[in-house]
């Protein structure tokens, strides 16, 4: 096998790449092909669901809103805006450690106890009776959250190629635009409850969104695998093929063990520190438009019960458009352009926003499907690319939990972003968020051209100069063999 540049295939090449030192054969595009749908039968709905009911409970608290929750406990609008904000400040508290609880403990029974733990606290939402309530309770809902998203995304690149991980990404994330979908749909039904058993209709949303993500905790600790080399679905050849070939695609980052070296290694590499920027800068918007759709949508007079239902449309637009960008990213290989043109998008969706606040409905909607679409389509090559591009098991795991974590500082952001003050145009919150995101996309294309020039620095060195760079352990992306998908 050539070993110059290891990582430099294409998903396709590397079917029929050869496997040099661990077999004397070439592994069988075939073999690979079915393999990988196997595993995605295996992986993917399953985590596509949990994720689902993840985001639908960490945003329904919009949906909340409108059914009566601000009037129930005699919120003030800054108390709900920071009821939006302290989720994050949990979430991020935990996420670092969570992920090195995942490594150590292993996805299926980690994933299955912070479900149960979000679930039962979700639940236990209905009970409160005044903003203090409310805030400790999605505190400790972020606090327990935190364990999925980053492990789900940690756990999609020890099963995939990094060129095949932005279209999983891609249909996993694409299951927030369905919960705010099927959250809009769903609080349209759970609204007409009220009264119903004496609670509210914000009572009713809490209680019956959270409950089918309890009732999941048994199916997740029984059906989610935790890494190829264990998964109990595989057969044996099935499961060295699985390693086999993610070896081949890490080249020479495929360190395994925990290594505190490798974690020390995570907050000296400037690659992290712009993905961390970039990560903020994108999620911000992000949540903003998540948790504020609906009072958004209020704004354009429309009456309570068809705001819920009108959120669904965007929502569903957004959806499709996620997993196309992510099928083109994996298909070209490329992540720097498909996650700059949507974010771009989005801009100027709320510059429209702003431009059209005194026009019809309809152009006004359009706007919000425009700013939808590039906000949600722009997350799964963004994922992807700091998973792709950081080698090491340890290194990729507290690097993805740290961006990640960093990046839903974002969300304490989007909690203030639209204000009471501003509704129902949202002029302030709609020019902050397409500032972040006019700056992201030019950050995006800076560290693309980094990384371009990086690779082509690395393929120009002397043997000297290559074997100086080769010395060591653990290099992981450090080594001068690796590339990086820019």
């Amino acid at each position: 096998m050539d070993t110059v540049s290891p990582v430099g295939h294409s998903s396709e090449k590397l079917d029929a790449v050869e496997v040099g030192s661990n077999s004397s054969t070439e592994i069988d595009p075939e073999k690979v092909r079915k393999l990988r749908w196997k595993i995605d039968l295996h992986l993917l709905p399953l985590l596509a669901l949990l994720y689902l009911m993840s985001f639908l409970d960490r945003v329904n608290i919009g949906n909340a809103k409108i059914a009566g929750l601000e009037h129930a406990l005699g919120l003030q609008p800054t108390q709900y805006n920071w009821a939006l904000s302290i989720f994050f400040i949990g979430y991020i508290i935990a996420e670092i450690p969570s992920n090195i609880m995942l490594k150590k403990v292993g996805p299926r029974i980690w994933i299955s106890i912070v479900m149960l733990a979000w679930g039962t606290i979700m639940m236990c939402m209905a009970a409160v009776t005044n903003p203090a309530g409310l805030l400790a309770a999605r505190f400790f809902l972020g606090f327990a959250e935190s364990g999925l998203f980053p492990g789900t995304v940690y756990l999609i690149s020890l099963w995939y190629t990094r060129g095949e991980q932005a279209l999983r990404n891609g249909l996993f994330f694409s299951t927030a635009t369905a919960a705010g979908a099927f959250g809009g749909l769903l609080a349209y039904g759970i609204m007409q409850m009220e009264g119903v058993g004496g609670l509210h209709g914000w009572q009713w949303i809490f209680i019956l969104e959270g409950l089918p993500t309890v009732l999941l905790v048994a199916v997740t600790w029984f059906k989610l695998p935790n890494f190829p080399d264990t998964a109990p679905f595989l057969t044996p050849e099935e499961r060295d093929l699985a390693v086999r070939r993610l070896q081949v695609d890490a080249g020479p980052a495929v360190e395994t063990e925990f290594s505190w070296k490798q974690f020390r290694m995570v907050f000296t590499d400037y690659k992290v520190y712009f993905h961390m920027i970039m990560y903020i800068l994108s999620a911000s918007p992000l949540y903003s438009l998540s948790l504020f759709m609906p009072s958004i949508v209020n704004g354009f007079q429309f009456s309570p019960l068809v705001t819920q239902a009108m959120t669904v449309p965007a929502y569903a637009i957004a959806c499709v458009s996620t997993i196309l960008v992510a099928f083109s990213s994996d298909r070209c290989r490329e992540r720097g352009f498909h996650f700059a043109i949507p974010i771009l998008l989005g801009c100027l969706g709320y510059v429209l926003l702003i431009v059209t606040r005194h026009s019809s409905i309809t152009a006004r909607y359009i706007s919000l499907v425009i700013t939808a679409v590039g906000i949600f389509s722009s997350v799964p090559p963004m994922l992807s690319w700091f998973t792709s591009n950081i080698g090491g098991h340890t290194k990729r795991g507290v690097a993805t939990a740290l961006i990640i974590s960093f990046g839903n500082a974002g969300g304490i952001i989007s909690g203030q972003m639209y204000r009471a003050d501003d509704a129902p145009l949202y002029v302030r919150g709609h020019t902050t968020a397409a500032v972040m995101m006019f700056l992201c996309a030019i950050l995006i294309l800076i560290f693309k051209y980094l990384l371009i020039k990086e690779n082509k620095r690395r393929d120009n060195l002397t043997p000297e100069e290559y074997a100086k760079e080769a010395s060591g352990e653990e290099l992981c992306d450090n080594h001068p063999d690796f590339r990086y998908i820019s």
